[in-house]
């Protein structure tokens, strides 16, 4: 059944695989798509959250209302275009009134093919998402106003969902490269690391280009490898220490190749190791513990997260759908940082070696800097 929404002036519609509608104004790209439907709470970093892979297979609700107000730059960019599905936001894009804006984010979206839907109701939809789950929805964004209702609610429900799907083979790199710039800093911007550093290998399920700097920053001469690099193709370079990169998609699943290669390191070698999302997913994997699926998962750049060992409490920036069940955790592995909002673990570490990961992103610095040290613990390991 073809329906026509024209008359009130909507050309976007936003379809929820149990048949909620919700009409609004369309921007970016025409056409549709069908995903996962999330929501983030971070009031800042709309083009960081749209380009972090991490949100594959996901189309991002918006709860701050600005969108668009201080334009896209590529200097903000976590990787080469956008990988979240699409976007929802409250009021429409508004024009770029910043310094550094070099684009418009609508132009943005048109031209990377993502669509956008404004004028929705952002708040019903993410108390929908908190108390039933991520739901499965299709977004199409037509001119025209004409939408296909039943077409639409067919996709969202064909969706088949973030659980057992394996994601990073979509979004790693597809040859091994080098990466030397290093942290953003006034007034220069980014430099470039020089001179010798720690030989790191870092294993891409989806790494954030900041990540990466922070690295750098912290004395790492990195060299990033794809998702299903073997243990054999990582060690082949000598590293002093091995990271695990954030990423989309059910850890059990990136996990069929990923675990294999992180025990075979952990087993020939002892030198430190450092993963972040789902990167600590894949090493908690490797080390015997499990994963669940969450309601709706973490998303936001308000996350306090408490230091077991020190007591200390971080403002932290996080995007998972999925975390490791603490109850699982093997003897030998430690939990260290737990999630201050529904207690899910945050962290975790080897009693007697220099192998640790967070669930959260210290490379994000959601106002302070308080999770850049993990950085710092993993360069003195080496």
């Amino acid at each position: 059944m073809v329906q026509s929404h024209g008359a009130n002036g909507a050309t976007a519609c936003l379809a929820l695989a149990d048949g909620t509608l919700f009409f609004g104004q369309g921007f970016g790209a025409t056409g549709e798509t069908r995903a996962e439907l999330c929501f983030n709470t971070a009031m800042t970093g709309y083009q960081e959250i749209m380009t972090d892979p991490s949100y594959a297979g996901q189309i991002v609700t918006f709860t701050f209302p600005h969108v668009g107000n201080v334009g896209v730059t590529p200097e903000d960019d976590e990787s080469a275009d956008p990988v979240a599905c699409g976007m929802v936001v409250k009021w429409d894009p508004t024009e770029p009134s910043n310094w550094r804006a070099a684009e418009r984010l609508t132009d943005w979206l048109g031209s990377r093919g993502r669509i956008g839907i404004g004028g929705l109701d952002t708040r019903r939809l993410t108390r929908a998402i908190r108390r039933r789950g991520a739901p499965h929805v299709a977004l199409a964004n037509a001119p025209d106003g004409q939408f296909d209702i039943e077409a639409l609610v067919a996709a969202a429900r064909a969706f088949p969902g973030l659980e057992g799907l394996d994601l990073a083979k979509d979004v790693t790199c597809a040859q091994s490269y080098r990466w030397d710039e290093m942290r953003w800093a006034w007034p220069k911007g980014y430099s470039k690391r020089t001179g010798k550093g720690h030989k790191v290998v870092a294993v891409d399920y989806g790494a954030k280009r900041n990540i990466l700097r922070c690295l750098a920053s912290a004395g790492c001469d990195v060299t990033v490898l794809p998702a299903t690099a073997t243990a054999q193709e990582v060690l082949a370079h000598r590293p002093d220490g091995v990271f695990l990169s954030n990423g989309p998609g059910d850890p059990t699943a990136t996990g069929a190749y990923a675990v294999p290669m992180i025990r075979d390191i952990l087993e020939q070698t002892d030198i430190p190791v450092f993963g972040i999302c789902l990167g600590h997913q894949m090493l908690a994997l490797a080390l015997g513990a499990k994963t669940i699926k969450m309601n709706h998962g973490h998303h936001g750049a308000n996350h306090p997260v408490k230091d077991l060992d020190t007591g200390k409490v971080e403002i932290t920036s996080m995007n998972h759908g999925f975390a490791v069940d603490s109850q699982t955790l093997p003897k030998g592995v430690i939990e260290t940082h737990m999630s201050l909002f529904d207690g899910s673990n945050c962290g975790i570490r080897l009693a007697d070696r220099p192998v640790f990961s967070v669930q959260y992103h210290p490379e994000a610095s959601p106002g302070p800097q308080d999770s850049y040290y993990l950085f710092e613990r993993f360069a003195e390991a080496m």
